[in-house]
């Protein structure tokens, strides 16, 4: 199984960046390459659309208001990985205002992709995924 993970450093109150990135539907807010998430099964799944037309639906596996963090995994992808895992959490910044955004994922690849390929992929999603965020708060 192979992981990864990406992470910012935000000037902003942890409260005020889990106000937009928290809620399950919530990536076309902040996510410009994800124009698109509609919810079902009481919102714990989500089918997204990409700019280029991918569909990827993934299931709500936990949530966590108070630690401002929730899991989720791959139920169709167009990526070449199994068994994917991903967790966004918001975490408060001792001793500052600000807050730490933490992006990470588990999977593993599958046909000629191998452990290398798929974390670089990933690590790119999250990483640009990061940056957009910090885009969106206008930071």
């Amino acid at each position: 199984m192979a992981t990864t993970s990406a992470s910012i450093d935000l000037p902003v109150p942890a409260e005020q960046v889990w106000r937009l990135i928290g809620g399950f539907g919530s990536l076309p807010d902040w996510l410009p390459y994800i124009p698109a998430s509609d919810l079902a099964e009481g919102g714990r799944v989500r089918r997204l659309t990409s700019k280029g037309g991918d569909v990827i639906v993934e299931r709500l596996e936990t949530f966590d208001e108070r630690a401002r963090t929730y899991t989720y995994s791959f139920v169709q992808s167009p990526f070449p990985v199994t068994g994917y895992r991903s967790t966004l959490a918001v975490r408060e910044a001792p001793g500052h205002p600000g807050c730490r955004v933490e992006w990470s994922g588990s999977f593993t690849p599958v046909g000629a992709t191998t452990d290398d390929e798929a974390i670089a992929l990933f690590h790119g999603i999250y990483a640009d995924g990061l940056a957009a965020l910090q885009q969106a708060l206008g930071t």
